[in-house]
């Protein structure tokens, strides 16, 4: 068994494997690095093959998405951790073992990642990540570093260690065991959000998730669907819907579940000014969400189910949404959290 498998899925994407596979090669000696093709249809696997001989090659059926793409191509690899790496990330000297040492310290790390930085624009943080994640009550994703658009200077306020509520699919670690245990990520998810669905799930089996500072890399994101595309809309609206409804008690959803769709609803009328296309994303992720009982109800059950630990340390206890864009809070030391 391989201590550590750096998993890249791929789909179409020659151009990012050229660019950044070299960077993964150099700075990641002695650990397996994997290139799970996704049935791309340009020419990446024979640019791999010739190119990189030590890059092991999983040819996937078909295109499955980020979800299930990842839990097809896991599924045949047997490693201590996991490594899932965009393929559009350069990373850095040491940027593997800087985590994991954190991790083999700790048993109780289900999952973490490294400082997520700007490619474009290297002293900001970028947006798929930051130095962290996190979600305020209605489920609102937000980081350290990066609150909706508004992206910090790195100015090494988070060089440091600590515990956070997600961790980014861009370079997300995971003990295998755990991520197996837990049934990898939801499919239907597709892309965007699983990876807070899968945090979610493992506090929920009583484990941790952190952010190690002392490891960076560079994201280029948006390379698959960038950022103001309704598809992303669309999924990202979607699946957050589904991962409160999967992971939060009865107690907590009889309240906030109707908020947060009366806070969807707003966002979809303020989207009619500027994009109708992402308004019309929201509303479709609405109905899709509530035209889904069984199913959803189904993934709710084993979800809850699995639950041994409730812990919302790291869940922000007020509204992002309000703090943001009524009282401009713009960076995370200013939430007191």
């Amino acid at each position: 068994m391989e201590n550590t498998a750096i998993v890249i899925l791929n789909y179409n994407g020659k151009s990012y494997l050229e660019k950044f596979l070299p960077s993964v090669v150099q700075h990641s000696t002695g650990h397996q690095i994997v290139v799970a093709d996704n049935g791309s249809t340009d020419d990446s696997v024979a640019f791999i093959l010739q190119h990189f001989p030590s890059v092991k090659v999983l040819s996937l059926a078909k295109n499955y998405g980020y979800s299930q793409g990842y839990n097809e191509a896991l599924a045949q690899l047997d490693a201590k951790y996991f490594i899932l790496l965009n393929s559009d990330v350069e990373v850095t000297p040491h940027w593997v073992d800087r985590v994991i040492d954190v991790m083999d310290k700790d048993p109780a790390i289900a999952a973490a990642q490294p400082k997520i930085l700007d490619y474009q624009n290297r002293g900001k943080f970028e947006y798929a990540g930051a130095a962290g994640g996190f979600i305020d009550i209605f489920g609102y994703p937000f980081c350290r570093g990066r609150i909706f658009h508004h992206l910090e200077d790195d100015q090494g306020q988070y060089n440091d260690n600590r515990d956070i509520f997600w961790a980014t699919g861009a370079c997300l670690f995971v003990r295998a065991h755990i991520f197996k245990e837990l049934g990898g990520f939801d499919p239907d998810f597709f892309a965007h959000m699983e990876e807070i669905d899968l945090c979610w799930r493992i506090h929920n089996l009583g484990y941790k998730v952190v952010y190690c500072g002392q490891s960076q890399v560079y994201h280029v994101g948006g390379g698959t669907l960038p950022r103001g595309n309704p598809r992303k809309t669309f999924l990202n609206f979607k699946n957050s819907l589904t991962l409160l409804y999967k992971n939060y008690s009865l107690g907590d959803l009889w309240w906030k579940l109707p908020l947060r769709v009366g806070l969807d609803l707003l966002t979809a009328t303020g989207f009619l000014l500027v994009s109708p296309q992402d308004s019309w994303a929201v509303v479709r992720a609405l109905w899709v969400f509530f035209s889904s009982p069984g199913a959803n109800g189904k993934k709710r059950k084993i979800t809850q189910a699995l639950i041994v630990n409730i812990n919302r340390a790291n869940i922000y206890p007020g509204s992002i949404v309000y703090d943001y864009y009524l009282k401009r809070v713009k960076k995370f030391s200013q939430l007191g959290f």
